[in-house]
């Protein structure tokens, strides 16, 4: 009786594991799938509503699906403002700039880190304090360094003021501090420089934060919208965040977007 009651009790527990087992996944991938539909519907409206006429995106209650489609909204759009090189203006700004960015952060992030001079911890706190100042107050005085130098509407008055970062020094240095000094140690005996053993030590064992950084940077610049709309004047310099809020603020052709 005893070993009975014994196995009924094991084959219960197996069954309470096996609904487990199956239960949690269902709930979770349920829970999932119900934020993923939520997250999806403003882009599934955004979608549906670029084929609108211009009088059914401003009635009211609004329309989930199009009574008419027009999909020349799309060519109206694109003909109506130089997307292109909008686009190709962002990508060679966003992607010089992360390069940039990136390689300054790492060799002020290597000094801060590995190098020991006097004043070293003073001077990074200092370095530091100013993220704790607003863009907005620096804007005015960067745009006049640009206007004296006649970098105003040009790549470069774009791209070299942006192309240091304290926040991209504090994160790499951060990781740089994990980074066992014995390697260094050993490559120094070996006879490596120090900007070889950045180079060859370092810098191959920071592909993680070098790529997390990248991407911040990449994301921000292609988003960037205060210093290109106070640098750029033309289109041939003009990137897509501020190309949009031009098309934005333009009268669109009657009966499109």
């Amino acid at each position: 009786m005893a070993s009975t009651a014994l196995r009924g009790r094991a084959r219960g527990e197996e069954r309470q594991l096996a609904w487990r087992r199956i239960a949690w996944p269902l709930i979770v991938y349920s829970v999932l799938t119900a934020l993923a539909v939520l997250t999806l519907i403003p882009i599934v409206w955004m979608v549906l509503t670029a084929f609108k006429s211009a009088p059914e995106v401003a009635a009211s209650p609004p329309t989930w699906i199009p009574r008419e489609w027009h999909p020349e909204n799309f060519q109206a759009a694109w003909e109506f403002a130089p997307f292109g090189r909008y686009l190709l203006n962002t990508a060679f700004m966003a992607g010089t700039i992360m390069v940039l960015e990136v390689l300054t952060s790492a060799l002020a992030a290597y000094a801060f880190a590995r190098l020991r001079f006097k004043g070293r911890d003073v001077l990074f706190l200092i370095y530091l304090g100013t993220l704790m100042i607003p863009r907005q107050v620096t804007l005015i005085p960067s745009f006049l360094l640009m206007r004296e130098l006649h970098w105003i509407d040009t790549y470069q008055g774009l791209i070299i003021p942006q192309a240091f970062s304290a926040f991209g020094t504090f994160l790499l240095r951060q990781f740089f501090l994990t980074i066992p000094y014995e390697l260094e140690d050993a490559a120094r005996i070996d006879g490596a420089s120090r900007f070889g053993c950045f180079w060859r030590i370092i810098l191959p064992l920071s592909g993680p934060a070098l790529a997390t950084l990248a991407v911040f940077i990449f994301l921000f610049q292609w988003n960037n919208l205060l210093w290109p709309l106070v640098i750029s004047n033309t289109d041939g310099t003009r990137p897509i965040a501020v190309g949009l809020r031009k098309f934005l603020a333009s009268t669109a052709p009657t009966g499109t977007c």
